[in-house]
């Protein structure tokens, strides 16, 4: 990662590569990136702090970027603790810097820092208020529960610069290059997929703005192609699927259920259609989630369990109900050895979500797959392809 956004803006963030969980349940196999901005003019911002896990690292880099100067403010967009986690080092450090962020981040300011007492240097704003630093204006517009309610993204004018907060965050350090939009897509709908309805309000905010570069909280700036980002970003939070195909997700005790799995996601390549599939108890469920957005159409194959549905499909269905899974269509297949009631358990945790439809017939299995299961496979493969 550059450290020079623009000759005045310079990213003083840094890389986590020794965390195993973000939000201590998300996989960073590649790690996440904490990201700090800092703007020079006749006043000096900074914009977001980073988690207190880098703050030893983070301070020296934002005292070198200053070169003897002090900051003037401390931009808060989002008081989530991997962003706002080294104001109260920062705020000691630098005690004439006061804190700018919305009314509601101010409320929070004293649940996060107990010790500290900030209420005669902050500086609420609501929407469309300014603050000038010389030649550059920040303007600031609310976007609450993206994905707190607290939330507000800043825009710069005279670089026409969208600091974006979450928004167009990714997992991965920006020590590893890797592509945008996998990792962006399981950030997106693991982090903030149930607030769709508010994230298109932040679009239609953005859409008014004349913007050169996102500058996010997690992952790279975006200075290129911005139409592909944001045009991503409009077909997730809609939740329009992205990709036409059947994700299979199953969950297998003895094996089972995830050789019918397998067999029915032959049945679907045969007839020319593109299948993902996943072991929800081996992959990795944020993925799972992530993959069930991203398809069409969804098909889900559990084991019966205790009378009800084998815990890591229970886990699956409730991550997606939480994260408001819809427009989908959505087949079941159960299997039981003596009472099955999986289908059951499935079918009414899918009906509690908004426009999903459940593709018949629904398919159960006895113990182990035999040659009498096929044409009910069959029936259900031709009604999902």
């Amino acid at each position: 990662m550059k450290t020079a956004i623009t000759d005045r803006i310079k990213y003083i963030g840094v890389d986590d590569t020794d965390l195993d969980l973000f939000e201590s349940q998300y996989i960073i196999p590649n790690g996440i990136s904490y990201n700090s901005y800092l703007i020079e003019d006749e006043k000096i911002a900074i914009i977001d702090t980073v988690d207190s896990r880098k703050s030893d690292e983070w301070l020296p880099m934002v005292e070198s970027a200053l070169n003897g100067r002090t900051p003037d403010y401390i931009v808060v967009q989002h008081m989530e603790p991997d962003h706002a986690g080294s104001i109260s080092h920062l705020a000691e450090r630098y005690p004439s810097m006061q804190i700018v962020a919305s009314a509601r981040a101010i409320q929070m300011l004293p649940q996060f820092f107990h010790a500290a007492d900030f209420s005669a240097r902050t500086i609420a704003v609501k929407e469309g208020d300014t603050l000038s630093l010389g030649a550059h204006t920040l303007q600031f517009f609310m976007a609450p529960m993206v994905h707190w309610p607290e939330v507000m993204v800043t825009y710069e004018q005279s670089e026409k610069i969208l600091f974006s907060a979450d928004g167009f965050g990714k997992f991965g350090a920006l020590s590893h290059d890797e592509e945008w939009a996998c990792e962006a897509r399981r950030y997106y709908f693991n982090i903030c997929g149930k607030y769709g309805a508010q994230v298109q309000a932040l679009l239609k905010k953005a859409a008014t703005l004349d913007i050169a570069q996102i500058c996010p909280l997690h992952g790279p700036v975006l200075s290129e192609n911005l139409g592909y980002y944001i045009g991503l970003y409009d077909t997730w939070s809609s939740y329009r699927p992205e990709t036409e195909g059947v994700f299979i997700a199953y969950a297998s005790i003895h094996g089972g259920t995830a050789q019918v799995a397998h067999t029915f996601a032959d049945m679907l390549r045969s007839k020319g259609v593109k299948v993902s599939i996943a072991d929800l108890s081996r992959d990795d469920m944020a993925e799972a989630v992530e993959d069930a957005f991203k398809y069409d159409r969804l098909v889900v194959a559990a084991a019966s369990y205790d009378g009800d549905v084998f815990p890591v499909m229970h886990d699956f269905l409730h991550h997606l109900k939480i994260k408001s899974y819809q427009k989908r269509k959505v087949g079941i297949i159960e299997n039981g050895s003596w009472a099955p009631s999986a289908g059951r358990v499935m079918r009414a945790m899918l009906e509690q979500m908004k426009e999903v439809e459940i593709v018949e017939p629904m398919v159960t299995i006895r113990s182990r797959m035999n040659p009498s299961d096929l044409p009910a496979l069959e029936a259900l493969a031709e009604a999902m392809k």
